[in-house]
């Protein structure tokens, strides 16, 4: 094959990711070969789609693939996560796939697989992980790309990405929005950038979808506050949210929530069809990663894990349409007014939307230090304005904290997200209250507040806890009076006899 004929990238895997990143890499002037196990699939593809600006290259083996493809061939995988993408690399392998070859992994892959098989495939490959944010529309006109692996890789693929990538208008931060499908965005801030070795893309990007979750339940939630306390018509509700998507709130998830409140239901065209749609989210596992990494790493994520746990609850359809036959709650009309149970809501949900960024990125920072990554959280949060799910002005007030504070220790602390609350958060507790007294779950907005609270709280209950702990088992305390690390036994009870408390130089378990 002709050296002026070879393509620029390979993608393997053609369900509608797959097909759709393809052409966009290809709109954009690239040169794409592509392979799927099922040749069909293939062949169907290339037939729909003949003229291109970078033209598509059909293959019906691997051997063939990488035949198709430049040195150092970059080679996309886009098969389900776990064992497949093992078995489509260790396949490359043994077909031909040489050392400094670029295998890059864009599926929702567990990052610690992504860190095992770079150190596996070391030698063979260089093997890239890359999170792909924005779904089929955005791995179609742009997405939110979050690239990890080795450097020196990374200016091979950096070029293909930042072409693809979704693009931000300097000035203001938001997305631009392509002219006409296939015809690429002119100017603008991609959002891609490099986030780290190994696995730190696919971390990012599991971070990015447990704030995904919890954006979307604090939405579901101010739904549903604003549909029981004032019984609000779905278009009625839709107005408000389009109205939200004009200020502080506007982001992608907000936009489309207007878009599902106004959709008549096509079976019945009288009625809406969000209250035809049954109350059982579904997930994936990202949101459950989440919240299992931050337990692991000690860190307060709580808000993220009531959305995952909120989803648990909804699944449980059959065991609460038998306990709301038997279990009472209160009994309570609201009789405030209108207009401001509605801004207090849209305050509740931005004060809780802050802490559940909070919570995001300083689960990010915990991990810099247990991978030995470093991050740009200004950068992060820059290329996640445009092309993914939680895109979303608020992210250039993030961007812009990171940038003004690098290493920054929380949100909370930066001066515009202070001011924020602080002048709205009278509303966001009496939301909460409001819906405590009418026995409303609102799991995220109570659990984000209690983030809050907690935070900012100088003294915790924790004192009385590690007091019961040390009393069960001996497992020692610090004192107020003492310097940190200082651990302290005493041995219970003895309320008279001070004197038993026994200093202990190590740590406790």
């Amino acid at each position: 094959m002709a050296t002026e004929k070879l393509a620029d990238i390979g993608l393997i895997g053609l369900a509608v990711m797959g097909e759709n990143l393809a052409l966009n890499i290809a709109d954009h002037g690239f040169r794409v070969a592509v392979y799927n196990r099922t040749t069909q699939v293939m062949k169907d593809f290339i037939a729909a789609n003949p003229d291109t600006p970078g033209g598509l290259v059909g293959c019906a083996t691997l051997p063939e693939l990488l035949a198709a493809i430049k040195k150092p061939r970059k080679i996309i995988i886009l098969v389900k996560a776990g064992p497949a993408v093992d078995a489509v690399t260790r396949q490359l392998m043994d077909d031909g796939l040489e050392k400094d070859d670029l295998v890059i992994d864009c599926g929702n892959s567990l990052w610690t697989d992504t860190i095992r098989r770079e150190k596996d495939y070391a030698g063979h490959c260089r093997f890239f992980g890359s999170g792909v944010s924005g779904g089929e529309i955005g791995a179609r006109f742009g997405p939110s790309l979050m690239p990890g692996g080795d450097a020196q890789a990374w200016q091979h693929l950096e070029p293909i990405w930042k072409a693809i990538a979704a693009k931000v208008d300097p000035e203001t931060g938001k997305a631009i929005e392509t002219a006409k499908p296939g015809q690429p965005v002119v100017g603008g801030i991609p959002c891609t950038a490099y986030i780290g070795e190994n696995g730190a893309g696919h971390y990012v990007k599991m971070i990015h979808n447990g704030i995904e979750y919890i954006d979307m339940q604090l939405i579901s939630e101010a739904y549903f506050l604003m549909r029981n306390l004032l019984g609000a018509a779905p278009d009625q509700l839709a107005q408000t949210f389009a109205r939200w998507n004009e200020g502080d709130l506007d982001s992608y998830l907000i936009e489309i929530t207007a878009d599902i409140l106004k959709q008549r239901d096509p079976q019945k065209p009288d009625s809406f069809l969000v209250d035809h749609i049954l109350d059982t989210a579904q997930q994936k596992g990202t949101g459950k990663w989440t919240s299992v990494n931050a337990l692991d790493m000690g860190i307060p994520a709580n808000a993220i894990a009531e959305a995952v746990f909120a989803r648990n609850l909804s699944a449980l359809k059959d065991e609460r349409v038998e306990a709301s036959k038997q279990l009472v709650g209160p009994e309570y009309s609201y009789s405030g007014n209108r207009e401001e149970l509605i801004d207090s809501v849209r305050d509740a949900l931005y004060c809780s939307k802050i802490c559940a960024y909070a919570q995001g990125f300083q689960l990010m920072r915990a991990a810099e230090s247990e991978y030995k990554w470093k991050f740009d959280f200004a950068s992060i949060a820059a290329i996640w304005r445009g092309g993914c799910i939680i895109r979303a002005h608020f992210l250039q007030k993030i961007t812009d904290a990171y940038r003004r504070e690098p290493r920054l220790l929380n949100l909370l602390l930066d001066p515009y997200f202070k001011e924020q609350i602080q002048k709205t958060q009278s509303r966001w507790r009496s939301v909460v209250a409001i819906a405590a007294q009418a026995g409303i779950a609102v799991p995220a907005f109570m659990s984000a507040l209690a983030y809050y609270d907690g935070y900012r709280s100088a003294q915790l209950p924790a004192n009385l806890l590690q007091a019961q702990r040390d009393y069960f088992g001996a497992h020692t305390y610090e004192r107020t009076d003492q310097p940190r690390g200082r651990l302290f036994h005493l041995d219970w009870p003895a309320p008279d006899r001070p004197e038993l408390a026994i200093a202990n130089s190590g740590k406790s378990d």
